[in-house]
């Protein structure tokens, strides 16, 4: 497995080798060496395994977890594709506000891990898309925030001619600017520390 230190400080792609024959492929999309050579200690405790599906054109996110309790998060794409932005919205980093895109395939079963304090975005671009994460703490309704994806400053780069489909709750997320005026970003020290408390 190969894996890559991303832009944004903390977060990493990890890419497999990937099997294909007449019935079809076999892929590992996470290797304990792989994970440990990258961050020096293996997958946080797995607390939460979930998914979703999303037809073409949908736009999730930018989705983060307030601190407390934060949620570090691995995350694939077991079937379909799509367009996948991590975005440092940890204030006072050094990355602050900086994103980061790579597409997430069933033919590339690429991985990202995705650091306490990371926001992160995706939009299908086949029907029937399954994102997968596996994450280091269980849902909490009212720690799940959102940072608007259509932000102008962030300018995430979107598929040209692909029109989105959002949630009301994306719809309405503020701007990264709104979200750090109202106090609503975690802080990078705090996510730093929460972060590595996971394995302790």
């Amino acid at each position: 497995m190969e894996f890559e230190k991303l832009e944004i400080e903390g977060a990493y792609s990890f890419t497999p080798p990937v099997y294909k024959d007449d019935r079809g492929l076999f892929a590992n999309t996470y290797q304990e060496a792989a994970f440990a050579a990258a961050l020096g200690k293996p997958l946080f405790p797995v607390k939460d395994l979930s998914h979703n599906l999303s037809h073409r054109g949908v736009l999730r996110g930018i989705h983060y977890t307030t601190l407390p309790p934060g949620r570090a998060k691995y995350v694939c794409c077991p079937r379909g594709r799509v367009r996948d932005y991590l975005v440092d919205l940890r204030v006072g980093s050094p990355t602050f506000g900086t994103w980061t895109m790579c597409e997430l395939s069933q033919d590339n079963c690429r991985a990202l891990y995705i650091p306490v304090g990371l926001g992160h975005a995706f939009i299908s671009l086949e029907d029937e898309t399954v994102i997968s994460y596996v994450m280091s703490e269980g849902y909490v309704p009212s720690a799940e925030l959102a940072v608007s994806a259509l932000d102008p400053t962030l300018g995430l780069p979107l598929p040209e001619g692909l029109l989105p489909t959002q949630s009301h709750r994306d719809m309405e997320a503020p701007t990264l600017a709104e979200a750090r005026d109202r106090g609503l970003l975690p802080g990078y020290e705090e996510s730093l520390a929460t972060e590595a408390a996971l394995w302790q």
